[in-house]
């Protein structure tokens, strides 16, 4: 069982239950999945960018990546129909927890000038995206090796919560680093 897993089901799940009041352990919100997503438009010219991005997507989660297809042709953007322009991967269970315990204690960090992830990530239902500029931060990649510069968008889908205060909490309690 990963570290934050096993503290989530000792420390945090019985705070939040007293602290939201819930009678049942399985009403407290948790994290179901983390949906990590690599847009690459510059695929459309250069097909080693996607190749790139898919190897390092994989590295840093462990797990194979889907790629992504167009769903649409725009002209003014020179992108066709089923044109590959992009990967994602879905983390549940140990995994998607061995991430979360890199994201918050090893690439977050490293974060040049950091003082904070916006809280304002939320949406209605309680789940949490976040913009990350460059994947360097992360401890797996090689930053000699890379080509060129490139993000991902992570998103965190959370249950049993009542909105984004109590999604805020939780993810509080697992320690991410919210800016006041």
């Amino acid at each position: 069982m990963a570290r934050l897993q096993e503290l989530y089901r000792k420390e945090i799940v019985p705070a939040l239950q007293q602290e939201l009041k819930r009678s049942c352990r399985m009403a407290v919100p948790r994290i179901e999945k983390i949906c990590l997503n690599m847009g690459v438009g510059e695929a459309i010219a250069n097909a080693k960018i996607l190749e790139e991005a898919v190897k390092h997507l994989a590295a840093i989660t462990g797990q194979a990546p889907q790629i992504t297809k167009a769903k649409n042709s725009v002209s003014n953007f020179r992108l066709r129909e089923n044109y590959k322009i992009g990967c994602r991967v879905t983390l549940r269970g140990r995994r998607m927890y061995e991430f979360l315990d890199r994201l918050v204690n090893a690439a977050i960090p490293r974060i040049r000038d950091f003082r904070g992830i916006n809280p304002r990530g939320f949406d209605r239902q309680g789940n949490f995206s976040l913009g990350l500029e460059e994947i360097v931060i992360f401890p797996e990649i090689e930053v000699d090796r890379m080509e060129t510069p490139l993000g991902m968008d992570v998103t965190f889908v959370i249950r049993n919560s009542a909105g984004a205060e109590e999604s805020h909490r939780l993810l509080k309690l697992l320690g991410m680093p919210f800016s006041e």
